[in-house]
């Protein structure tokens, strides 16, 4: 085959989780899954998580080295777990007689901000992919990994491989992208909790935006961000799924004017803590402690500010623990600055209602209040916008909660 007719073949990108190349018996399918692709007619790119719970097990090792290890050298760690994963991938899909070669993130040019631990990507110069193509290769990418503009190895955040899959389908100009895990799509809520949950088969970009910002982990919050801008639809499948297309849910630039209001899907988020003002304090105190939580690259939401006078003012956020590294250390650092202004309520879990409008319906707001003093669940904050309605209640009883909400709003 001519170098011309390899250019003229669709480009499909597919990334696989960890739990789908958690052992070498998984690894061998996924590259059974890739080979198929390939001989349907197509060029394709695999990004790749670390295998299982590699990231975890680096993570704590590294905590049990040192109490708080810095950011930087944490990413030279954790971007070890996708690089082993990448390259038994590309052996795997050698020794089966298709040609394919690995790289990291660097190497596939991935450029990111100077942020540890939770970079953001700036670019993507795909030169070294492109031409591996050509040759007919399959490419295989560490995923939730790039290289920073100061020439620093950076990390992506939690669930960062989705949002270097769909950089790189729109750095490639890709004619398909695939996310791959365990589950077949989206479900209308963590089939681990609610054993009915069902598939949706389409989601708005919002929304699902909306759902990984909750705490759903089928796809990443920042990757949905970067398809919406690239006009890149996502297609969520089962790694075991058949051909593309055939099963799975599809995000896109999707509008449907008779599901507003419509509850989709109920999420939850299961450690959280929500952060409050001890008392009134002053706007520059705020600054303060939101440069703090900036520039130690902690992630917080639902930022609420009330003002009470004269340069007195309330205020509270939500910390999501998942994402978070070091929290005691972070903690003790801000009650050492900002003695006796702080208070943080632990033992948290979030559930949240998604869909577009759904505080235009009143009754969903009040549905909620309603069902959880039914049940005896207290809420401790309630947060509404155009596509979420979020309320914190006691982590024992998050998995309850979110049943009760699921039968309600969906129906079993």
């Amino acid at each position: 085959m001519t170098k011309k007719d390899t250019l003229k073949k669709p480009i499909v990108v597919q990334k696989y989780g960890g739990s789908s190349v958690s052992d070498p018996e998984r690894m061998k399918g996924v590259a059974r899954r890739i080979i198929s692709t390939k001989e349907e007619g197509n060029r394709v790119v695999v990004v790749v998580s670390a295998m299982g719970d590699t990231t975890d097990r680096l993570l704590d090792l590294a905590r049990e080295v040192v109490f708080e290890p810095t950011a930087r050298e944490l990413d030279m760690l954790l971007t070890a777990g996708e690089r082993i994963s990448m390259t038994l991938l590309s052996m795997a899909l050698n020794e089966m007689g298709h040609p394919a070669k690995s790289f990291t993130g660097s190497q596939s040019g991935i450029i990111t901000d100077t942020n540890h631990s939770n970079a953001r990507i700036i670019e993507v110069k795909p030169r070294r992919i492109l031409e591996a193509l050509e040759s007919g290769l399959i490419v295989i990418v560490a995923g939730y990994q790039g290289v920073s503009t100061a020439g620093e190895v950076t990390t992506l955040g939690r669930g960062g491989s989705d949002t270097s899959a769909v950089a790189l389908a729109a750095a490639v100009n890709a004619d398909y992208l695939e996310i791959c895990s365990d589950v077949d799509g989206i479900l209308t809520a963590d089939p681990r909790i609610v054993s009915d949950a069902v598939k949706i088969d389409s989601l708005s970009y919002e929304e699902m935006q909306e759902m990984a910002e909750a705490g759903a982990k089928v796809l990443n919050s920042a990757a949905v961000e970067y398809a919406k801008r690239a006009g890149i639809k996502i297609h969520s499948v089962s790694t075991f799924s058949g051909k593309a297309g055939e099963t799975g849910t599809v995000v896109g630039d999707f509008f449907d004017n008779s599901r507003t209001g419509v509850v989709r899907g109920v999420v939850s988020e299961r450690e959280v803590v929500y952060v409050t003002a001890a008392e009134l304090i002053s706007m520059s105190a705020i600054n303060e402690i939101l440069d703090f939580l900036d520039n130690s690259g902690v992630e917080y939401k639902q930022f609420n500010l009330n003002r009470y006078g004269d340069d007195r003012y309330s205020f509270s956020c939500v910390l999501p623990l998942e994402n978070l590294h070091g929290y005691d250390g972070m903690k003790s650092r801000l009650m050492k600055d900002f003695p006796g202004l702080l208070l943080f309520s632990e033992g948290l879990g979030a559930l949240s209602l998604i869909g577009e409008g759904i505080t235009n319906d009143g009754k969903n707001l009040m549905g909620v209040i309603s069902s959880m003093e039914e049940a005896g669940i207290a809420i401790h904050d309630i947060h509404t916008s155009r596509f979420r309605i979020s309320a914190m209640v006691d982590r024992e009883k998050l998995n309850i909660a979110v049943k009760i909400c699921h039968d309600r709003f969906i129906g079993g």
